[in-house]
């Protein structure tokens, strides 16, 4: 994603999102990120052409969240995928971070609060 500062990491899942997506691209994208910053924000954005995730990424999301639980500084999902909100809303309870959760309709919203100081 453009126009974000350096503390926040966007980004967009296409299609399924699996296992393989998590340790090749998601897992390393927040790892160079808190080498560089000490918190981080995430926007995540799982729009029309997101599909679902493979058993494989929900373990890698759920390893990541929990490895880092501390790092992160806000987190935005921006998703109609009213399953998805649901685990997010459950779940994000469990973060020391504000979760807030967004339709797709409302991405520049989610992008606005998360680059916020």
């Amino acid at each position: 994603m453009s126009d974000i500062p350096d503390n926040v990491l966007g980004a967009t899942g296409i299609g399924k999102v699996t296992g393989e997506d998590y340790e090749s691209v998601l897992i390393p994208a927040v790892e160079a990120k808190l080498k560089a910053n000490k918190k981080v924000r995430l926007l995540y954005h799982l729009g029309s052409s997101f599909t679902g995730f493979e058993m494989g990424a929900v373990l890698d999301d759920a390893k990541m969240g929990m490895k880092h639980l501390t790092s992160w500084e806000r987190i935005a999902l921006v998703s109609d995928h009213s399953m998805i909100n649901t685990f997010a809303r459950f779940f994000g309870h469990m973060f020391p971070c504000e979760v807030r959760i967004y339709k797709d309709a409302e991405f520049e919203e989610a992008k606005k609060w998360i680059i916020e100081k």
